[in-house]
């Protein structure tokens, strides 16, 4: 537009923001001066402190940095006009012959595994993996865009990671069915990951474990099931440490992407299965994607004093309530409490009770920098509840709000092996479920 501009940025970001971005994504000869990170947190005084510091890149005095960067004359790179979308450079479909030792080393070098052992992916190995399915080994499950070009999924692609994981050709149905409905991969600063729940025969025809020990490695499904969505990650969304993935604690649950079936058969009378609340039929087969950061552990042993509906929603509080979005895991001994001795007649009873009792303060809810970023704008914007909100959060920071305000985003999944009145509380935003059925 003709108007000189720079970007400002957290050092962090800049390497990204400069070499993958800029190949892949916008094409433009951004510059750039960089400043600490955190940004968002410090004191004023730490701020200033940036102001009157270095230029994080060059070493200059960052407001010299940023006339520079404002004044100097374009150099002949910066004149490009080019900025045609580059395509990432394709592997080759084969690598050369190699023993077992090198080629999983490669594998390891090249970022394409969780570096824990992994079988390779002969043509053999994915031919038969690939007759787990009718479609076409060429065909487009996904793309994806969420790091910058575009890297197309293949059915062969899901086969090949099928294979590097241990599944067997009977899980591709589900496999396909989680890439058609799986990025992003969750992936940002901070630290996120997924979920991934499993509905309908799938469970049984696999051989998933909704029962005792459903979220420990205890299950041949499940564990291969959520660690080939990790190997999925890396191989088509190229996410490699520090180039593309840039979390700065990262998230253990990306191991396993916290894969569980639910327990249909203990659900109580009245409670529908997660995919049966969806809309779809209860003899459908779906796989629902969540994605989120936070996971609380309950102790167990609820007393009668104060039951497990008053203890999940001490827990709540705890999130950041970003969309109204709560996913809670409840062993099969909770949902029938829940049901018989607190009289929560379905699912959606007790995810209305929660909307309508979980409260934090004000300063709370906007104290958490992915809140702030997401619903800012719209607090500007004058939309409700937002500008209340923040309004208040200057004039009485102290003061309790109900974030939880759209009850249809807490949704509720009974598993577990209903020994002990355990649950998990998560922040996990799901997804609309992708039909399992559509990939056979």
């Amino acid at each position: 537009m003709g108007v000189p501009t720079i970007g400002v940025s957290a050092v962090t970001m800049v390497r990204y923001a400069t070499e993958y971005d800029f190949k892949y994504a916008n094409g433009m000869p951004i510059r750039y001066v960089a400043v600490p990170f955190p940004v968002t947190g410090p004191t004023r005084a730490m701020h200033r402190a940036y102001v009157n510091g270095k230029d994080q890149l060059s070493g200059k005095p960052l407001m010299t940095a940023i006339s520079d960067a404002l004044t100097a004359p374009l150099t002949d790179s910066e004149k490009m006009t080019n900025t045609t979308e580059v395509q990432a450079q394709a592997e080759p479909r084969f690598l050369p012959p190699d023993t077992e030792d090198n080629l999983r080393q490669l594998f390891k070098d090249k970022e394409w595994t969780d570096y824990n052992p992994i079988i390779l992916p002969t043509e053999e190995r994915v031919k038969k993996m690939l007759a787990g399915t009718s479609h076409k080994p060429d065909e487009v499950v996904n793309a994806d865009t969420f790091n910058a070009g575009r890297r197309e999924l293949t059915v062969e692609k899901v086969a090949i990671a099928a294979v590097m994981a241990g599944a067997k050709p009977e899980y591709m149905p589900l496999l396909l069915a989680i890439m058609a409905s799986g990025v992003p991969y969750g992936n940002s600063t901070s630290s996120m990951a997924n979920a991934i729940i499993v509905n309908g025969p799938i469970r049984n025809e696999i051989g998933m474990n909704p029962g005792t020990n459903a979220m420990g490695p205890y299950n041949d499904a499940n564990s291969v099931v959520g660690r080939f969505f990790s190997l999925c990650g890396k191989l088509a969304a190229d996410l490699r440490n520090n180039v593309t993935a840039v979390e700065s604690l990262g998230n253990n649950l990306q191991y396993n992407n916290l894969t569980v079936a639910e327990n249909e058969e203990m659900l109580p009378e009245g409670w529908q299965p997660l995919h049966v609340q969806m809309g779809f039929k209860p003899t459908d087969s779906v796989v629902t994607i969540g994605t989120g950061w936070t996971y609380i552990s309950s102790l167990g042993e609820v007393q009668p004093a104060y039951p497990a509906n008053m203890l999940i929603a001490d827990y709540m509080r705890s999130l950041s309530a970003l969309g109204s979005a709560a996913t809670l895991f409840v062993d099969p001994t909770v949902a029938g409490l829940l049901n018989n001795v607190n009289g929560y007649a379905t699912k959606q009873d007790f995810s209305k009770w929660l909307a309508g009792k979980v409260e934090k303060t004000v300063a709370s809810y906007w104290g958490n920098g992915v809140v702030m970023t997401s619903n800012n704008a719209m607090a500007i914007q004058g939309l409700a509840p937002y500008a209340d909100w923040s309004k208040l959060r200057k004039e009485s920071p102290d003061a309790l709000i109900k974030p939880f305000n759209n009850p249809e985003a807490i949704n509720i999944v009974v598993v577990g092996g209903a020994i002990q009145t355990t649950w998990f509380v998560t922040d996990f935003r799901l997804r609309r479920g992708t039909l399992v059925d559509d990939w056979r």
